[in-house]
């Protein structure tokens, strides 16, 4: 399986339980890893028959800006099934979301979720929708 990939972005959220964080708001890194069959768009060297990277960008982007969730993996599900469904030519996506401010009394460099879902898996209905 052939993957496309865009890495650690970086959005301003108001994710979280603690009321300052829905409040005050925080930095939120984001990764994805989509997977698919590329053959036909790398020999055709079509878009069309691929993912295009600034339309992700923008999905991502419209969900860790918009509606705050208290539960990251809450964001990341929506973020999975929302590009699942755009895309129709990826079997699998993967998200991860850094929040590396999280408020914890320690030293650390992030926290965060990863979540995994293939498409067999958006076909039963397990991901939320936009």
């Amino acid at each position: 399986m052939d993957s496309i990939f865009i890495r650690n972005m970086q959005f301003y959220g108001y994710h979280g339980v603690y009321p300052e964080e829905t409040v005050l708001g925080q930095r939120f890194l984001v990764s994805i890893m989509m997977y698919a069959d590329l053959k036909g768009a790398s020999v055709q060297d079509d878009l069309s028959l691929t993912v295009n990277y600034a339309e992700v960008y923008n999905i991502v982007k419209t969900i860790v800006e918009g509606t705050p969730f208290k539960l990251l993996e809450s964001v990341a599900e929506r973020v999975v099934g929302a590009v699942l469904t755009d895309f129709p030519i990826l079997s699998r996506v993967v998200v991860r979301i850094e929040k590396p401010g999280a408020p914890i009394a320690g030293v650390f460099s992030d926290v965060g979720v990863e979540i995994d879902r293939s498409r067999r898996v958006a076909k039963e209905g397990y991901l939320c929708k936009n």
